[in-house]
């Protein structure tokens, strides 16, 4: 063996010897670590194009003066920062954002709330009422949002809902005709009650998926040492399950914030643009005035917004990350 090494050592420096370098190492070590770059490399492709490509051709729109006139001539009029000035200094643009920072913070504690409910009450059931729990909320994930608006116009309808009905069947007759959508509180009540009814299931099923990853043990240990249900959730469950929470709340935060569908459908921003959110304020302004450069604004506005809401629970959930390695 000895002999084999020194023959093998006496002709690499023979080849240094002669202008030549020894063969290269880590050459295979290189390559395998640039394959998973390679193999995202089609979905990053394809995701640059179809969201990046958008965004700068929307940016490029907010500093613009476009609308009808300038669409039926193809003329571009860049008007620099006008559209960020106006939209900045208009005090419905502040009116609709303040609002629409209360309705996802409603909404998102409530979604957390009743899901993390429902998430631990699917860890402590049986086989057979967990699996019809779980069928029922995977049903009103499953169903599409226009879908689950309709039926929601049709349950606070004024004539013929179940929800007056009911209502005045329990004794409260002067909610036999009442119309939801004709004051901003009901409205929104209505929109918030949608919005959670579809938002639950994603965080109660990931909770429990979850919970199942808890070792038992230390829910036993907990026990031995007289910890009731509440305890032990606050000194196991949350602990254990802070990620999760970090990560849920950032992508409820963007899920209830960017919201569109809910919001219009139900009553298009009104009664007198009282429940308009930052993405129905920029559709209003945008195509329903026609103004497509201040739409364009107030929609890169509302990202910005966005990011500077969710970036403390980013940086929480990088830190969380960074601590574990």
């Amino acid at each position: 063996m000895s002999a084999q090494i020194e023959e093998v050592a006496a002709d690499t420096a023979s080849r240094i010897g002669k202008g030549g370098a020894p063969p290269p190492r880590g050459g295979k070590g290189r390559i395998s670590q640039g394959i998973p770059y390679l193999l995202i490399l089609p979905a990053a492709a394809v995701t640059v194009l179809l969201l990046g490509w958008t965004l700068v051709k929307n940016g490029m729109l907010s500093f613009q003066n476009l609308n009808p006139r300038q669409l039926i001539q193809h003329v571009t009029e860049w008007n620099g920062v006008d559209n960020y000035t106006e939209a900045l200094g208009s005090s419905d643009f502040w009116s609709v954002t303040g609002r629409s920072v209360v309705f996802t913070a409603a909404n998102v504690v409530l979604i957390m709330v009743v899901g993390c409910l429902i998430g631990l009450l699917l860890a402590r059931l049986g086989n057979k009422m967990r699996l019809l729990l779980l069928l029922g909320i995977v049903l009103a994930w499953a169903m599409p949002v226009v879908a689950a608006t309709t039926v929601f116009q049709w349950l606070f309808a004024q004539r013929f809902g179940v929800v007056n009905y009911l209502l005045d069947t329990l004794g409260w007759h002067s909610m036999a005709d009442y119309n939801w959508t004709s004051g901003q509180f009901s409205t929104f009540f209505v929109i918030t009650v949608l919005i959670v009814w579809q938002s639950v299931p994603f965080v109660a099923i990931n909770l429990y998926a979850a919970t199942t990853t808890i070792p038992k043990e230390l829910y036993e240990a907990a026990s031995l040492d007289g910890a009731g249900p509440w305890k032990q959730f606050t000194s196991v469950t949350f602990p254990f399950l802070k990620p999760f929470f970090l990560a849920t709340t950032f992508l409820e935060v963007i899920w209830v914030f960017k919201s569109f569908t809910q919001v219009f459908a139900i009553n298009e921003g009104g009664p007198d643009r009282l429940t308009e959110t930052l993405p129905v304020y920029a559709f209003v302004e945008g195509m329903g005035n026609q103004h497509f450069g201040m739409g364009a604004a107030i929609s890169i506005l509302t990202i910005v917004i966005l990011l500077a809401l969710t970036a403390y629970y980013l940086r929480l959930v990088l830190k969380q990350e960074e601590d574990e390695l």
